[in-house]
């Protein structure tokens, strides 16, 4: 049986395309992830960058001359008030104790004198005693009073000897570094341990001149890295550029549940006025050789691509110029493969 080559090309098309077809039926509609289009007030922007620090960061020092018998691990968290180190306190225990007698030797002194000059002055009131005696024990009594407040203040500097001899927390925090090791003899002000608060933290950074007028106290910044994305509040603004650098320094809140000391951050910083604009979600633009587009999905399920320019960015956001109105739904995830017309099913974005 001789058959027509013609003949079997149309045949092996037909039975492609009713293939295609198939496999399409049994894909359904493409999965997409939208959003919308919206009024904002978008800048422009530049980008600079800064540093997560703690706003509670210290280095603890000795208060006192003394041997260290103790301190705490790194790692280790503690609250305000908790010990992180001790130094040894023997000597201080005995100055405390010396304190203490001398306290209790110059109040004898001072009940004798009291009692003294009462026997006295009942004996002047007979004259039966010497007006220069009884002067005389008048003043020892003012004396002795005297040198029992002395006394008094020795025992305070010796007790406050004894608090210090135990270094503690000023802040709840996690020790981060020992600067000292155990048995090494320390003089005051030796930083011993270092600690430091990972749940206040803030974001310091330099910034261009050219945008300190367009920032203000209160307002809110996008932060990133490679590995996360946020936004953080000016708290402080630092008005006074370096006339080598010109710039100036800036500081943020910065959020511990995001955030961790140490990283490094990219602010956006705006360089003009806002002004209010017609934007999408950067990821909504479709980048092809005829130029960019979105895909605008309908009440029919399908999406219609739309021409458009873009214009000012501002973090995620983008403003387009094009056949769009604020509320329109946006294709964000899955346009690589759309086509106008095409019919689509919107999934949540952790489902896509």
């Amino acid at each position: 049986m001789i058959v027509n080559s013609n003949t079997v090309k149309l045949a092996a098309l037909i039975f492609l395309g009713v293939t295609t077809s198939g496999v399409a039926q049994e894909m359904g509609p493409a999965r997409v992830v939208t959003d919308y289009a919206t009024m904002q007030m978008l800048a422009p922007s530049v980008e600079v960058p800064g540093t997560i620090i703690s706003r509670y960061d210290s280095r603890l020092a000795s208060e006192l001359a003394a041997k260290l018998s103790w301190i705490a691990e790194v790692g280790t968290e503690v609250a305000k008030g908790d010990t992180v180190a001790r130094l040894e306190d023997f000597t201080f225990k005995i100055r405390e104790m010396e304190a203490q007698s001398l306290i209790d030797r110059e109040q004898a002194r001072v009940t004798f004198l009291e009692s003294e000059l009462k026997r006295l002055e009942q004996l002047s009131d007979q004259n039966l005693s010497a007006k220069s005696q009884l002067d005389r024990t008048a003043s020892d009594l003012a004396i002795a009073k005297s040198d029992h407040r002395i006394a008094q203040a020795q025992l305070g500097y010796a007790q406050i000897a004894m608090h210090v001899t135990q270094i503690r927390a000023p802040f709840d925090g996690v020790v981060t570094e020992r600067l000292r090791n155990l048995g090494e003899r320390l003089t005051i002000a030796d930083e011993v341990i270092r600690l430091v608060d990972p749940n206040s933290l803030e974001v310091v950074a330099r910034a261009p001149l050219s945008t300190v007028n367009f920032i203000r106290e209160g307002n809110v910044l996008a932060l990133s890295n490679d590995f996360r994305a946020g936004d953080a509040v000016i708290r402080a603004i630092v008005p006074f550029g370096s006339p080598q650098s010109h710039m100036f320094e800036i500081r943020l809140d910065a959020d511990p549940e995001i955030w961790t000391v140490g990283e490094s951050v990219r602010l956006t910083m705006p360089t003009a006025a806002g002004k209010q604009v017609l934007a999408v979600p950067r990821d909504a633009l479709v980048l092809r050789r005829e130029g960019s587009s979105v895909f605008i999905v309908t009440e029919q399920s399908t999406v219609k691509q739309v021409q458009v320019i873009v214009g000012l960015g501002a973090g995620k956001l983008i403003e387009v110029f094009g056949n769009l109105n604020a509320g329109d739904e946006v294709v964000i995830r899955g346009a690589e493969g759309l086509s106008d017309g095409m019919a689509v099913k919107i999934v949540p974005a952790s489902v896509d």
